[in-house]
């Protein structure tokens, strides 16, 4: 399997290092961390020569030292929402992560989804998590209480942590979903930006299926998001946090953001970034199920394209390698087809069509687009198991 040029790979393989890279010093505290360094993939601005962005894990370093009733509207709908009552509603379902090792500590945020003390967040906020790790989770009104790993899952970003003694009035909070956001809908990110608990900053979605590529140092894997876009204000120590809408619903798990290459100090500049929900419920199902994650599987490798089909010019991403007995094989894509879309959605690159790849369930249905020698067809294609263990 070529690991050359922009050549990526839908199914868990894992894209070559992305171009630029700046290491976040500030994302872990303590010798033997490595920090997460992300990259987002925004292709045209840096075709155009455009200043680079460099994607940081919003992790936490630690704290410094401070210095200084209406019916939420649904997203959409254009009425400015309560913010004041939604960030009342939902605090308490937000935790703050601490991850203690000989070797050091780490930290962010992460959101309660069950009774039962199961807790999402990023996978890069456990990090390796080791033999004798103490996990701690603080609650909005300052209670702590330890807990156990349940499983992380490097190649989406996700983990999820249960409390071992969850207390009786604990507070899940309402998943939603992603899939009816548009461009302009009112959000919410609640987190521990720089160990300040509690956190609430507001926005909008800039854009959807943004895709962006974050890669950890001790991992091989990248992880590939068509990302949830929003300008409401995320910095380390938001990792692992969620994103609401106006009714207080979770849409979203913060992952990263991008800061200006070279900046001495990254900080956020209005370009965060968030898993979808449905995608971080997928991930977490599973691993609260059975501890692991069964990855849709497609089959290829692939690089960035432009394709000219029935007079018009696009973007898509090139089939470069077929894998044998895979998904794409049984479909019969072959070397060169150029994917422009999948189940009706544009795909822009290699990274774009990764990241709705891992977006399924392993054995989903998808119907691909595809131009060949400037003919376009479409070709239904039955994703694969690919089974990655628990980290």
């Amino acid at each position: 399997m070529s690991n050359g040029g922009d050549t990526q790979h839908p199914d868990g393989w894992g894209p070559p290092a992305p171009q630029a890279q700046r290491p976040a010093e500030r994302g872990r505290r303590g010798p033997g961390w490595i920090a997460i360094v992300v990259t987002a993939i925004l292709a045209a601005a840096l075709a155009a020569g455009a200043t680079a962005l460099v994607m940081d894990a919003a992790e936490a370093p630690p704290a410094p030292a401070p210095t200084a009733t209406s019916e939420p509207a649904a997203p959409g709908q254009g009425s400015s929402p309560d913010w004041t009552a939604v960030s009342a509603d939902v605090r308490d379902s937000v935790v703050a992560i601490d991850v203690r090792t000989p070797r050091g500590e780490a930290a962010g945020s992460g959101v309660i989804i069950d009774e039962a003390g199961s807790i999402v967040t990023n996978a890069h906020v456990l990090g390796n998590v080791e033999q004798g790790a103490l996990v701690i989770i603080t609650f909005a009104d300052g209670r702590m209480f330890e807990a156990s790993v349940v499983g992380s899952d490097p190649t989406t970003d996700i983990a999820v942590v249960r409390l071992d003694e969850p207390p009786e009035d604990i507070r899940p909070a309402t998943l939603g979903s992603a899939a009816a956001l548009e461009v302009g809908d009112p959000v919410l990110a609640v987190g521990n930006p720089l160990g300040l608990d509690s956190t609430a900053t507001t926005g909008i979605v800039s854009a959807l299926d943004r895709p962006v590529v974050t890669r950890g140092t001790g991992s091989d894997d990248a992880v590939v998001t068509n990302a949830i876009q929003v300008d409401a204000a995320i910095n380390p120590g938001n990792s692992g946090g969620p994103l609401f809408d106006a009714r207080g619903d979770v849409i979203g798990i913060n992952s990263s953001i991008a800061t200006l290459s070279g900046g001495a100090e990254g900080g956020s500049i209005g370009l965060g970034f968030a898993i979808p929900i449905e995608q971080a419920q997928l991930v977490a199902d599973q691993l609260i199920e059975t501890g692991r994650v069964e990855h849709a599987f497609l089959g290829v490798a692939l690089s960035n394209a432009v394709v000219s089909v029935e007079g018009e010019t696009r973007q898509g991403a090139q089939v470069e390698r077929v894998e044998p007995d895979s998904p794409a094989a049984a479909a019969e894509l072959t070397t060169g087809d150029v994917v422009v879309a999948i189940d009706g959605r544009r795909v822009d690159g290699a990274a774009s069509l990764t990241g709705y790849v891992r977006q399924y369930a392993a054995g989903a249905e998808v119907t691909l687009d595809v131009v060949q020698d400037g003919e376009s067809r479409s070709v239904t294609v039955e994703l694969a198991v690919r089974e990655t263990a628990p980290n």
